[in-house]
């Protein structure tokens, strides 16, 4: 193993697990907002009865 190989491994494994938790984090915070939405929308059609 050379010495360019052993620290682009570590690198790239670790890159690839912070876009993974990010995926994850936008994932969580699309499903926050769309309930939000969902609430707004509730709201507005009580008070329109």
């Amino acid at each position: 193993m050379t010495l360019k190989s052993v620290f682009l491994f570590p690198l790239i494994a670790l890159t690839m697990l912070g876009a993974l938790a990010a995926c994850e984090t936008v994932k969580g915070a699309g499903e926050d907002i769309e309930t939000a939405g969902q609430a707004v929308g509730n709201a507005a059609e009580e008070a329109e009865d």
